[in-house]
């Protein structure tokens, strides 16, 4: 089995956090916004307990396809059609939570605040939060609206800045796993990485 067969398409940061044993076989772990889970084929394989939800049908179609060939003994109603501020799981449910490259496309604060509580309300005690999204850290974009800018290719995101996301990180008594790392793709956008557990 060559590597991409084993990881497929995974987030170097997803990757990065499975490496240290913070994500790991026989964890209970929810995509929030998994798209077409590319950052899942190594938890199914691994034998992980898989959980996800997306916005788009397809893409939870694609999942459950791969999820019914990776890891069959996992029931289809582990993958739902929803939004990541109403999920349908309950309290402490999951080990850890992971939202890709989705927070950024809230329409406005109160949505973005709304997807974040409804994560954190799901993950258990102990349990890690995983959230790469767009940020200002690292580069300037014309504001749009409120928290709402204009990045490199036009599109309008919704981006946070360092003194957001620790602000939020004290506000939930979370405790920051690692530093906050942003990636800076040339004239185009900023892309950092929030990691927290959840305090017991």
């Amino acid at each position: 089995m060559t590597l991409q067969e084993q990881f497929g398409q995974i987030d170097i940061y997803v990757f990065d956090q499975i490496l240290r044993g913070n994500i790991a076989a026989g964890m209970k772990v929810l995509d929030a916004g998994c798209g077409y889970g590319r950052n899942l084929v190594y938890l199914l394989r691994a034998g992980a307990e898989v959980y996800a939800l997306d916005a788009d049908p397809d893409g939870v179609a694609h999942v459950r396809a791969l999820a019914a060939e990776l890891a069959p003994t996992l029931p289809v109603e582990n993958f739902r059609v929803g939004a990541i501020e109403q999920m349908p799981w309950a309290d402490g449910f999951a080990d850890v939570v992971l939202c890709n490259s989705v927070l950024h496309f809230a329409r406005d604060e109160r949505q973005f605040l709304a997807m974040v509580e409804e994560m954190w309300r799901v993950l258990r005690p102990g349990g890690l939060l995983f959230c790469r999204l767009g940020s200002r850290i690292g580069m300037e974009f014309p504001r749009v609206r409120g928290n709402v800018y204009r990045i490199g290719d036009g599109s309008e995101w919704f981006l946070v800045d360092e003194a957001v996301l620790l602000q939020m990180t004290r506000q939930m008594d979370g405790l920051l796993v690692d530093p906050l790392k942003t990636t800076i793709v040339q004239e185009y956008r900023c892309m950092t990485t929030w990691v927290l557990r959840k305090r017991s």
